[in-house]
């Protein structure tokens, strides 16, 4: 029986486009990321940024007012979630 809706096309990502960090709205970006580094590469650094940050989570709830806290607990959230797929992703290409 032929399916309806064709799967769609097998994306590969290779390598990363010259991309600007914004961290400030009001001025011109400092930093970016560079073109043509291994999308591997760029994932396992991301994978870095993301768990340091999650391990400066402790700290932050412990001086975060009770009103904010439940914002701070949704970024927490967020980064496991965040980790848990860039995780994934490595994990898959390695399998192959």
């Amino acid at each position: 029986m032929k399916k309806p809706v064709p799967d769609p096309p097998r994306v590969t990502f290779t390598r990363t486009a010259e991309t600007r960090v914004l961290s400030c709205p009001d001025h011109p970006p400092l930093l970016c990321v560079l073109g043509g580094v291994s999308a591997e590469d760029a994932l396992v650094h991301a994978l870095m940024y993301l768990k340091a940050a999650t391990a400066t989570f402790s700290q932050t709830i412990e001086h975060t007012e009770a009103c904010g806290r439940g914002h701070a607990w949704a970024t927490q959230h967020s980064l496991e979630i965040a980790t848990a797929l860039v995780e994934a992703v490595l994990d898959g290409n390695e399998a192959g």
